[in-house]
This record gives C-alpha cells, structure tokens and sequence, in this order.
C-alpha cells in the first residue's frame, strides 16, 4: 500500500496542497507549527475516517471556512483507490471511495492500510486505558471487518444502556416495560461484548507472537517483552456478572463491565513495565509495538501499510532511532521532523524532502 498524492483545500492552516509522495521515504521538515503534523493526520483520515488526535469536524476545518476536502489516491495490491473526505461544520462528515460515497464508516475500514507512530504514542504505557483500548481498536478495524460491526453495534447498545439506566433511575418502582427492554439490552451486549474479548484476547496473541523477537532485539537480549491482556470481565462471565452488577448500574447510570473497560499491559518476565519500567524502557516498548502493528498487517493483509512518523525520531536515541529505521524496511514511510538530521538520512538512504513554511512547501529535495 502506497500513497501517491494528497490534496487539500481549507484543511488546518492549509488554504490548498498538492503532494506528490515517493514510494520510499518521504520527510516533511520545518519549524513547529507550520502544519507537517496535518498532512499526516490527513492521511490517516484517509484510511480511518478520524483524526488520530480525536479532533472534532470543526476543529479541522480552516477557520473562517465552513467546508475542507481532503483528496488521497492509494495504489496497493488492488489497485488505485481514490478516497475523498469532505468536512462540513452543517451537514458533518461525507466519504466517497472511487467518487462512490459511502453510507458508513466502517465501508472505509480495511482499504488503507496505515500505522501511525507520534509522541504521543510513545507513552502509551503511561497513559490512560482508552489509549490502548484505542490502539486495539483502529488496529482490529484494519484487519478485521466482522470486529468493526462488532464494535459499532457494541458501542450503540452501550449508549441505549445507559440511557435506559437513566430512565429507570427516574421512575420508581420500575415498570415491567423498561426491565424487559434491559433484558433486551442486556443479552446483546453480552453477544457483541464477548465476541470482541475474544477477538482482542486473540489479537494480544498475534502480538506476543511478534512482538517478543522484535524487543528481544532492540534490548540486545536484555528483556523478554510480553502483553497480557486485562478485560473487565470474562467472556464466559460477562452476562453473570451484567446480572449481578444491574442494581449498582442503576445507581451509578453506566455500565460497570465490559470491554469499553478492558486494557493490557507490558512486562518484561514478571515485572511490570508500567509500575517499574523506567522512561527509556517504555518507550522501547512502544517503539516494539509499533513494529509489531506493521508485521500484523503485512502478516495478514499481505500487504504493507503506509507509515506515518509525526516528529517521533527526535524523542528516542540514536539507538532506538536506527531500530525504528532499520525495521521500515520496504514500507513507505512519511516522516515529520524539524531537521533532516545527517544520521537519519544515512539510515534511511535517499529519501525525497519538503520544507514546509506558513502552511506551504516552499522548496523540494534541499534545506531550506
């Protein structure tokens, strides 16, 4: 999977971009704020639908402007796809692949393949569970086209959950209506919920089957890396443990158990990376995660995604950097930075340059 150019118009700080990208490696250099992080996060929308930041239409729309559109054409082992985003601050967010609009987001799912890798991700073991619950997720949604309807159905009879739990919390004594549509409720939670345990139960063991070699190497063989896998509750319990949980459901008008709780953590034999693990160690983990998520898909999909590096090379050493550089191999890859540094294009070999000025490339293949 590669892409070749990127078009946008009234996206961030940019009025209008054309790109034209190198099958290899691309490098976006320039001060901070000058919009390198936008490009890459108008790709992944491309392959997601989202901001990898978790920002809102109206956030993403130049201000003054009440529409952006973001144009990618994608060439991989199924030929070109054409993906066009249209962001709207009225009518929110229309898709079309190929010029054929699509009805969901999930019919984006699994068409781009990308793995994006920020500052942000290198602290994923010190940040909240929803940070890696996100990172299951969007991987699974890649990989996995039953996960992604799984999820999407989980998640809306979630919300009906908790509305109802609203309800029932504001009528007394609760009528006989409202508790068989929990029972309702209930049993498709716990149909939806256990299939997506199982499948992230699954895919913690992909990998483990990966990930331990690749650590392995980074540490030179000082630590052997494993992810376990931590859901709230198990599949075979979850709908026992809905039961008996309903009263305090109730009470506190959500859903006590489930995976929208579950996480996983990082160790190295028995110890625990997140609690004992220092700053340098966490990153590398990190740094093995990302590798792995780029294995899994090749692994799978047969194909390789595009990688997205936003401004991550430097905040590790040089000896993470020559790993993470080492591990790109063949995959194309588009890489923020300030600089280009001399040891990074020694490792990377030829790579293709934009120096990027006031939302716009000012020059080509030179420093600016």
């Amino acid at each position: 999977m590669q892409i070749k150019t990127l078009e946008l118009n009234n996206y961030r700080n940019y009025e209008s971009l054309a790109i034209e990208f190198s099958p290899g490696v691309n490098i976006f250099y320039g001060e901070n704020a000058q919009g390198k992080t936008n490009i890459l996060e108008s790709i992944y929308m491309c392959g997601t639908g989202k901001s990898h930041k978790g920002s809102k239409e109206r956030e993403i729309i130049r201000q003054g402007c009440d529409e952006a559109h973001i144009k990618g054409e994608f060439t991989g082992d199924l030929g070109n796809i054409r993906v066009d985003v249209h962001l709207r601050k009225s009518k929110g967010k229309g898709i079309a692949l190929n010029r054929i609009p699509i009805k969901k987001i999930s019919e984006l799912y699994g068409r781009i393949y990308t793995v994006i890798f920020s500052t942000e991700d290198l602290d994923i073991i010190r940040r909240s569970p929803v940070e890696r619950r996100r990172f299951m997720d969007m991987e699974l949604c890649q990989i996995d086209p039953i996960y992604v309807e799984d999820l999407i159905n989980y998640n809306r009879i979630l919300n009906q959950r908790r509305e109802l739990l609203r309800k029932m919390d504001e009528v007394f004594p609760t009528p006989p209506d409202l508790l068989e549509t929990l029972d309702v409720w209930d049993l498709q939670l716990v149909n939806y919920g256990s299939r997506i345990i199982k499948r992230r139960r699954q895919f913690i063991d992909e990998i483990n089957s990966i990930i331990f070699d690749i650590h392995y190497d980074i540490t030179s063989g000082e630590e052997k890396l494993k992810l376990i896998y931590e859901p709230s509750v198990d599949e075979d319990s979850f709908y026992e443990t809905l039961i008996k949980n309903r009263e305090k459901d109730r009470i506190q008008k959500v859903t006590g158990v489930g995976p929208h709780r579950d996480d996983f953590s990082f160790y190295d034999g028995d110890r625990n990376l997140k609690v004992f693990g220092s700053n340098g160690q966490q990153r590398t983990c990190a740094l093995s995660l990302k590798l792995s998520e780029i294995r899994i898909i090749e692994n799978i999909k047969k194909e390789k995604p595009v990688l997205l590096l936003d401004d991550v090379l430097s905040e590790l050493d040089r000896k993470r950097q020559r790993k993470l550089l080492q591990g790109i191999g063949e995959t194309q890859t588009i890489v923020t930075c300030t600089g280009v540094d001399e040891f990074v294009e020694q490792e990377i070999g030829e790579a293709k340059k934009f120096y990027i000025k006031n939302a716009a490339i000012v020059s080509e293949n030179k420093e600016g």
